[in-house]
């Protein structure tokens, strides 16, 4: 785990100034604190900050071929690097070195581009040529590591692990897009395929691109796509005893390193059987990490200790509270653009507790999304078989009507808070599922946005892409279609961020075992009724895991990492929300309605309305348009 920076010049072979490319590394030096490198020849620069996990002292990086003839520089980790390894040697390709960088540079030379789909694990990674002079950028199959890029004016192309690296480049431009304001309001950050900043891209998951010098830089080629049109036939007992087997060889496969390594544990489904499928495979005790919260019915640190007696874990817990709001700040330079989940407070929390004790850290990302596990997923599931029963002409102006007409009840129990139900199965599957997912609705933003602010936004809704994503996606249903837009754009643009810059920030590498390409393709193949049953999510990937953990692990409602923020807000930092109307960095923007944001933080404190998730967007907002321009 590392991050990477670098300079490439698309028209001709200019010289790189080196101390440039040393300056963007500098700026994510908290990604690397155990080793830097730098390395430029007519036309490219490379840049390189270690976190050493694998091969400590025999994997500097930028790293060389056998022959000299290609440069690499790599963020991430191959877990099948020693078989590719074996299967290059008997080629006769030559190593010097006991790690994976080196295994990415003899598999490129010896199969090019055709090398991606080879490697197992995640990855950003800058690879040069020095005989075809091309420079090859590349990232892993579902965006667990980052990668952004910009062109600057004079042609050449800059990349870095963060937007941070860019910054460090004096001739990037800091001018901000407004449809990434359109894009965050709607979702709680900004999605892959934009940036905040006009003319920064994020090379997207699953794609590379080849630049070569004297030509125009050519668009991305997706090399990796995840597909929901097949069908894996068998039993139940048959398809659960292939999952279970998918489940050890994908956390096995992440357990090996040269340094101290744990995971983290919240009590929930994924983490909990991530750490049983560790403790299974270890000969010592799992070390465990987690976090609970000073709101008793948001804490689930006594789930977690369960997980931790059961299986005799060396655990470490810790708790956040309303004090932890004084990290704003230095959350909002890790994202560099705005990011509002607000778990990445104790997401932070939990990776430096881990870093006190491990240097890799496992996670349960990725389950819900491959799995159908999250409450959304199930719901449209079930909209969805409505769907097929009534036509849109009618569902349309029946739903549409109650929907208008039921009022929003956010402290209801949530069987009646069913508003945005019937909003939802008043649209299509596409749109509808878009709805639920939104943080703001689109009636929402357009009541912020001021008149100025519409006239940039122009025809451009948030909203739009996600739908194109769901319409376009290798399905067969609406489930399919639902899980597809969450791998392809929830997953990498917000729970994979999330965990990439707080694990970063604390030099700490977290693994996804979950994300497992193999094992996500076989959840992609999964009979719906073996992903949803009964008003459940992942059916059977529960039913496997019973052989290890208790019922009311498996079973009890799902939570998720949920940060107590509207109780914040309404209580000890009532004061910091009732600044957000009057902030001099949203004023000079001149976007929003001063006059609206006060009546809805008036109405949060008040307690007529849970406004907490949009208080804090423009939080989180005003905090990062304060560090960029």
């Amino acid at each position: 785990m590392c991050g990477i920076a670098g300079i490439f010049h698309t028209e001709g072979l200019k010289p790189v100034d080196p101390t440039r490319v040393r300056a963007m590394c500098d700026a994510i030096a908290h990604r690397g604190p155990d080793g830097d490198g730098i390395w430029t020849a007519p036309g490219v620069g490379l840049g390189h900050r270690r976190l050493a996990i694998i091969d400590l002292a025999g994997s500097p990086q930028p790293m060389a071929s056998a022959d000299g003839a290609a440069m690499l520089v790599f963020n991430g980790e191959i877990y099948n690097y020693r078989e590719l390894r074996r299967e290059l040697a008997a080629e006769g390709m030559q190593f010097h070195t006991d790690g994976d960088s080196e295994v990415i540079l003899a598999a490129w030379q010896r199969w090019g581009v055709d090398c991606l789909p080879r490697l197992h694990g995640m990855f950003a990674f800058a690879l040069y040529d020095l005989r075809e002079r091309t420079l090859l950028l590349a990232r892993d199959r579902l965006g667990v590591k980052p990668l952004f890029t910009a062109t600057l004016a004079d042609g050449s192309v800059i990349f870095g692990s963060e937007l941070k690296a860019l910054l460090a480049h004096p001739s990037l431009r800091r001018e901000i897009d407004p449809l990434a304001i359109e894009d965050y309001l709607a979702w709680g950050y900004v999605p892959d395929h934009r940036s905040i900043l006009k003319g920064v891209e994020k090379l997207a998951a699953g794609h590379y691109r080849l630049l070569r010098h004297d030509r125009v830089a050519p668009p991305t080629v997706q090399w990796w796509d995840i597909s929901f049109a097949d069908r894996e036939r068998g039993s139940e007992a048959d398809l659960g005893v292939h999952l279970l087997h998918r489940l050890r060889e994908a956390v096995s496969s992440r357990m090996e390193a040269d340094v101290p390594l744990g995971a983290f544990l919240s009590g929930g489904v994924d983490s909990s059987s991530v750490v049983a499928l560790m403790a299974e495979a270890s000969t010592s005790p799992v070390k465990t990490c987690s976090i609970g919260f000073d709101v008793a019915a948001l804490d689930e640190s006594s789930y977690a200790e369960t997980i931790a007696q059961r299986f005799a874990t060396e655990h470490h817990a810790a708790m956040v509270g309303a004090d932890d709001y004084a990290l704003i700040d230095r959350l909002a330079g890790m994202f560099d653009e705005p990011f509002a989940d607000a778990s990445a407070l104790p997401t932070f929390r939990v990776c430096e507790l881990a870093r006190r004790h491990v240097t890799v850290a496992l996670s349960g990302d990725g389950a819900d999304e491959a799995f159908a596990g999250y409450r959304r997923q199930v719901f449209h599931h079930g909209e969805e078989q409505v769907r097929r029963l009534l036509p849109q002409g009618l569902r349309q102006p029946l739903f549409g009507t109650l929907g208008a007409l039921y009022p929003r009840l956010d402290f209801a129990p949530r069987p009646l808070r069913a508003k945005a139900t019937l909003l939802s199965l008043a649209r299509d599957g596409n749109e509808g599922y878009a709805r639920a997912l939104a943080v703001t609705q689109a009636e929402q933003r357009q009541a912020l946005y001021s008149a100025d602010f519409l006239r940039l936004r122009g025809d451009y809704r948030a909203e739009q892409p996600f739908v194109e994503t769901m319409r376009r996606a290798p399905a067969r249903s609406g489930l399919d279609r639902a899980q597809y837009a969450d791998l392809k754009f929830y997953l990498p643009g917000d729970i994979l961020t999330k965990v990439d810059r707080t694990s970063m920030a604390v030099a700490l590498e977290a693994r996804e075992p979950l994300l497992d390409h193999r094992l996500v393709e076989f959840g992609a193949r999964l009979p719906e009724t073996l992903r949803v049953r009964r008003g459940t999510g992942k059916y059977l990937m529960k039913q496997v895991m019973r052989r290890s953990l208790p019922d009311e692990v498996l079973f009890r409602p799902k939570m998720g990492f949920v940060t107590p923020i509207a109780q914040w807000l309404r209580g000890p930092l009532a004061g910091q929300a009732r600044a957000i109307a009057d902030s001099a960095t949203l004023a000079r923007t001149g976007w929003f309605d001063a006059g609206q944001l006060r009546r809805l933080t008036d109405a949060h404190i008040s307690g007529t309305a849970d406004n907490s998730r949009l208080l804090w967007q423009f939080v989180m907002l005003d905090r990062s348009l304060a560090g960029l321009v």
